[in-house]
């Protein structure tokens, strides 16, 4: 396993500006000494989704749910919670066809 890199906010920013502009992954690695294209796609994603405040999260906390709600407007935590709760009604749609299937094996 390799040794986890946290990269500050303004590569962040750079990278994904870069990418905006028209560079390509690779050169945006290589200009930036980012280890993995992966993680500049991350970046990407994120602006893109207005998830910019993840930008300034430390390492393990890359996360939407739960973290950084109280820095997003009330729009986008409404957004937030929102699709939460879409999770949470696909879960239980699944688990009741799983149910159902219980049922109909038993006959």
């Amino acid at each position: 396993m390799g040794k986890i890199v946290h990269y500050p906010e303004e590569i962040k920013w750079e990278a994904v500006n870069l990418r905006k502009n028209g560079m390509t992954y690779k050169m945006i690695q290589e200009k930036l000494g980012i280890k993995h294209k992966r993680q500049i796609q991350n970046w990407v994603k994120w602006y893109e989704n207005g998830e910019t405040y993840r930008f300034s999260q430390g390492i393990g906390k890359q996360y939407s749910y739960g973290k950084g709600l109280e820095e997003l407007n009330e729009v986008e935590q409404l957004k937030a919670r929102n699709k939460q709760l879409r999770i949470q009604v696909e879960i239980l749609k699944k688990y009741q066809d799983i149910e159902r299937g219980w049922s109909q094996k038993s006959f």
